[in-house]
């Protein structure tokens, strides 16, 4: 089977810097056995998870069509947090798979795109209300009225975006199917940070962060 790799990242910065590439270049070798041959195309985009405009994914279609070879995607979420989009992409015609759920059938893969709009909607509300409630603390820290009730409030927001990040709720649903198979703590760490998976501050994984994961 020939494959036609597609990357995706979010920011110029990101296309540069090559961060979230590699993780995505990873998982495609791993998912090929590093097979260089099977790999006939690659595409990358760097756009917005909003932005459904994407050049290098059309030629990718494309190459995939003409060629008869699958579309490989690292990770569903690489492809955009909009359902429409992923059903429209299913619904194309052209065959393609995802490195982390390569079993999916269409009845998967229109649930997941569900999710991953539904997370990408539940973190922008979060990041509104947490910056809303920074604005009222800032407000009131100036007027000298400040409460105690609402700076717990405003921390409050802040640990709830932090925990409806989205990479942490991917995580945490790994990390949970991995300690179901027997993973250690540590064994669990280790596949999360090789896979590219960080916590909310953006730091690897170890056993105790795993462990406050998965609690």
């Amino acid at each position: 089977m020939n494959y036609i790799a597609y990357y995706r990242v979010s920011t110029q910065k990101q296309g540069q810097s090559g961060l979230g590439l590699d993780a995505q270049k990873a998982a495609v070798a791993q998912f090929t056995g590093n097979c260089n041959n099977c790999v006939i195309g690659t595409y990358r985009d760097i756009e917005t998870g909003k932005n459904n405009d994407r050049p290098e994914l059309l030629k990718a279609i494309a190459q995939a069509k003409q060629t008869g070879a699958k579309l490989l995607i690292a990770k569903l979420d690489r492809l955009s947090r909009n359902a429409a989009f992923i059903l429209t992409l299913k619904d194309s015609g052209v065959n393609f798979v995802c490195c982390d759920m390569p079993e999916a059938n269409a009845l998967t893969i229109g649930i997941m795109a569900i999710i991953a709009q539904q997370e990408r909607e539940m973190i922008s509300k979060r990041t509104k209300e947490a910056l809303q409630a920074k604005k009222v603390r800032v407000g009131e820290w100036r007027k000298g009225v400040i409460t105690a009730e609402t700076h717990a409030k405003g921390q409050e927001a802040i640990k709830t975006k932090a925990a409806n990040n989205q990479n942490t709720l991917r995580a945490k649903n790994y990390a949970k199917t991995l300690k179901a198979q027997g993973m250690t703590l540590q064994e669990i760490a280790d596949r999360l940070n090789s896979e590219g998976h960080h916590s909310s501050t953006g730091k690897q994984y170890h056993r105790t962060s795993v462990n406050r994961l998965l609690s």
